[in-house]
């Protein structure tokens, strides 16, 4: 195994500080709008779902990386502000859709925006094509 050398850590440490800013920019910003970090999550995990306006609550769970009880407290949360619905799925009655509302569409798309810009600001330590570009965090340390 070799060690990384000075410049690689000074490259690890520069991507995690910018990485941590990011973070806390988003939470300050949702914050803001009046919504949690992870109502936000949520909401930018349904809206981004491949192929579709929906998501069910497991996919939902892996997309956070968290428990499936802990989604559906959330999505839960997320229906009484008026920000998502779920339903019954019409292939599968055993899996619950969750779609944004309009107010949860309104809400997404006024912080994706903030997000947005704050993004552009990280494309340096993203890559020379910023977002179109997966970032190797991998090779850094992660």
């Amino acid at each position: 195994m070799r060690v990384p050398s000075k410049a690689e850590f000074e490259k690890m440490a520069q991507l995690r500080y910018q990485l941590r800013r990011f973070l806390r920019f988003s939470e300050e910003a949702t914050r803001k709008s009046g919504v949690t970090p992870l109502q936000y999550q949520l909401m930018l995990q349904i809206k981004g779902f491949p192929g579709r306006d929906w998501a069910t609550v497991v996919e939902l769970a892996e997309r956070l990386q968290a428990k499936h009880n802990g989604v559906v407290a959330l999505v839960s949360r997320c229906e009484a502000a008026g920000l998502v619905s779920r339903s019954a799925s019409h292939s599968d009655l055993r899996l619950v859709e969750v779609r944004l509302t309009p107010l949860g569409e309104s809400c997404l798309a006024q912080l994706a925006q903030l997000h947005r810009a704050e993004l552009a600001s990280l494309q340096g330590y993203l890559g020379r094509r910023g977002l179109d570009q997966r970032p190797q965090i991998a090779e850094h340390g992660g």
